[in-house]
């Protein structure tokens, strides 16, 4: 057992623990247990501590390569104030001496530059969840909300308030600052204090064990140094990702939050960060393996059928190579989707909406398209949540027909799929948001749909039929989404945006996004039951990314040229990186591979069903997977063990 006392000098299994001074427990888990700033697991003689990569002694992992794995490090200081605490991972190595690095001397200049180091570390800030995400789950029953926001019950029975939610109020792990930007820190007495580190493995690195160390210090003093064992099967996870996905941002955005400008003077300085910015999203997404689109703003006008030029080496690929600093999952592959007029910007594009406008438009963008990247997805977002289905049915027949000459671009919307199906008899892609569905209506819905050989996106998330990217949803909320989607076989899984910093929709202003968890949603009023709570208010909702510099809030502001990531990006890539496993199994052994898919998503999306088939708005029932991310990783070392028993056949 490691728990580490201040005063103590212990030595167990390898791990050198040295006087603790302030700090008085180290312990580490995968990060698919959210561990919030009050917890004194350790201190408190919590078994909690103890998971499937923690023994009380070391840290242990296993990846393929080709992957990213993570360990988050939890320092507890119980009693006092543990000041200047610093934290540092050594290299790994095997027996032959092939190392992943990591990089003590990396500066900011250097934090979006992968190629010389494999192992990142990062400082992690918290937020405060002070009301529930009324947006990302029901609330009519407390089953459907996150467990560690439930009120407590008697006999099934909820009782109490706000206050009452063992969670409420509390300080949640969200923001994944470089260790770089933060350097030496302080831990305040009854806190902890989180460490997260990645840990990619490149396709070169020979399978076996690998041994490293990370080393605390505290004003200076070795506190403490935990050995970390890392195996690296005999396999690759492939660059092309099965779990495919689509994460929105935009130019304003990014622009107000950098430079205080929306658009600032074409060619300026300043537009040349927005790019800049803007191409390290692009970085950052990829490393997480999601397919990033954005609305081919700028601060000049842009009248051509086409993307800007910016966008170039995005699709060819160039920004994804070690020439401009890239190393990981993707490396040199060319971005495979881009999005024409994202949430109908090709209305002001196209100078309105008349029919052969569009045909114009939408053909000179299909033949740009053919001729230069023909295997990058492309489609119009024709409109957004519009119940104006008439007119949606017109767009999409107006650019439905297409010849060699004039070939048809295909057509998108975000629309109820049960709904709308027979209203949009046009519609290349549905995207439709999910959160209980009447069973055997959606099956017939999803069936007519695939015969007519059109695709099916869902978008955002919402329990009970997925998990959600609501800041206090269970860190494993987000690895079970993509399981969910390969499950049922969804083309992509949408999130609605990346950097949604002003919460104009909810009639407010800019959101000071490094304290403030809610981030979509009406004014809110304290509830007794719900907290802090507006009209459709949610934690976290339309923020994955963290803006490395804030022009509007400059106290927050780490001047970095930037993108900060959220941890919810993290866990959401660990759940994509879950579907290779699974694709990868169930080419060799679907019985088994679809016996673990059962049991870790049993009922998922419109598996769930409804309470009342005349009233298909709510179902009486919990989420049907494990929240346990221990489970999550046994059923990933059994894909594994199947991948791995047949490559070495």
């Amino acid at each position: 057992m490691l728990l580490l006392l201040a005063g103590s000098c212990i030595s167990a299994a390898g791990a050198t623990l040295i006087d603790m001074g302030a700090i008085t427990a180290i312990w580490a888990n995968d990060g698919g247990d959210k561990v919030t700033r009050n917890e004194l697991r350790a201190h408190s003689g919590e078994t909690s501590i103890y998971n499937s990569v923690w023994d009380g002694r070391q840290v242990r992992l296993f990846a393929a390569a080709n992957e990213m794995v993570s360990l988050n490090l939890v320092i507890e200081a119980a009693d006092h104030a543990a000041d200047g605490v610093q934290v540092a991972f050594s290299d790994l190595t095997n027996g032959s001496g092939h190392r992943l690095r990591s990089d003590p001397a990396r500066t900011r200049q250097k934090l979006f530059d992968w190629t010389s180091a494999e192992i990142e570390l990062f400082y992690v800030q918290y937020l405060q969840v002070r009301g529930l995400s009324q947006l990302s789950y029901g609330t009519y029953d407390e089953r459907q909300i996150p467990e560690r926001l439930r009120r407590p019950s008697i006999f099934g029975t909820p009782y109490g308030g706000w206050k009452d939610r063992p969670g409420a109020d509390k300080f949640f792990p969200d923001i994944a600052v470089p260790l770089e930007l933060v350097g030496a820190f302080d831990i305040p007495a009854r806190f902890n204090q989180s460490i997260w580190a990645d840990i990619y493995v490149p396709r070169t690195a020979p399978p076996g064990d690998y041994a490293g160390t990370i080393t605390i210090t505290e004003q200076g003093r070795m506190r403490a140094r935990i050995p970390v064992r890392l195996q690296v099967r005999t396999f690759a996870l492939p660059d092309a990702t099965t779990s495919r996905t689509m994460l929105a941002t935009g130019y304003e955005e990014i622009a107000r939050r950098y430079t205080g400008e929306s658009y600032p003077a074409a060619g300026s300085s300043q537009d040349a960060l927005v790019r800049r910015v803007a191409d390290r999203q692009f970085l950052l997404a990829r490393r997480h393996r999601i397919s990033l689109v954005d609305d081919n703003a700028g601060a000049e006008p842009w009248q051509q059928d086409r993307p800007r030029p910016e966008w170039i080496p995005r699709l060819t690929g160039q920004l994804f190579s070690r020439e401009n600093g890239y190393a990981g999952p993707g490396e040199g592959v060319g971005s495979d989707l881009f999005v024409v007029g994202l949430y109908g910007a090709w209305q002001s594009w196209w100078g309105g909406a008349e029919k052969e406008a569009m045909r114009s438009h939408a053909t000179a963008w299909e033949v740009w398209f053919r001729s230069n990247f023909p295997d990058v997805e492309r489609f119009v977002y024709l409109s957004d949540e519009s119940e104006d289905y008439d007119e949606t049915e017109k767009w999409a027949r107006w650019l439905k027909t297409g010849t060699k000459e004039e070939p048809a671009l295909a057509t998108f919307a975000t629309a109820n799929l049960v709904k709308s199906l027979d209203a949009l008899p046009s519609l290349s892609i549905f995207a439709s948001w999910i959160g209980v569905g009447d069973t055997p209506v959606w099956e017939q819905a999803v069936k007519a749909l695939r015969q007519t050989g059109r695709r099916l996106f869902l978008y955002n998330g919402l329990r009970p039929a997925s998990g959600s990217f609501a800041i206090e949803d269970d860190g494993v909320a987000l690895r079970e989404l993509p399981w969910g989607q390969y499950k049922m076989r969804v083309d992509r899984w949408f999130f609605w945006e990346a950097t949604y910093y002003a919460n104009y929709q909810g009639g407010r202003s800019d959101t000071d996004v490094f304290v403030e968890a809610q981030t979509f949603g009406g004014a809110a009023q304290f509830d007794e039951i719900t907290g802090l709570t507006g009209p459709n208010t949610s934690n976290g909702d339309g923020v994955l990314f963290y803006p490395g510099t804030d022009a509007i809030f400059p106290e927050q502001s780490y001047e970095l040229e930037g993108p900060i990531a959220s941890l919810r990006l993290k866990h959401w890539r660990r759940g994509i990186q879950d579907v290779e496993y699974l694709a990868l199994a169930e080419a060799i052994d679907r019985q088994a591979t679809w016996a673990v898919i059962e049991r870790m998503v049993p009922k998922v999306l419109w598996e769930t069903g409804v309470g009342d088939s005349s009233d298909p708005t709510w179902v009486l029932a919990p989420v049907s997977w494990s929240t346990n991310p221990d489970d999550w990783e046994s059923a990933r070392r059994q894909l594994a063990d199947i991948i791995e028993k047949a490559s070495v056949q």
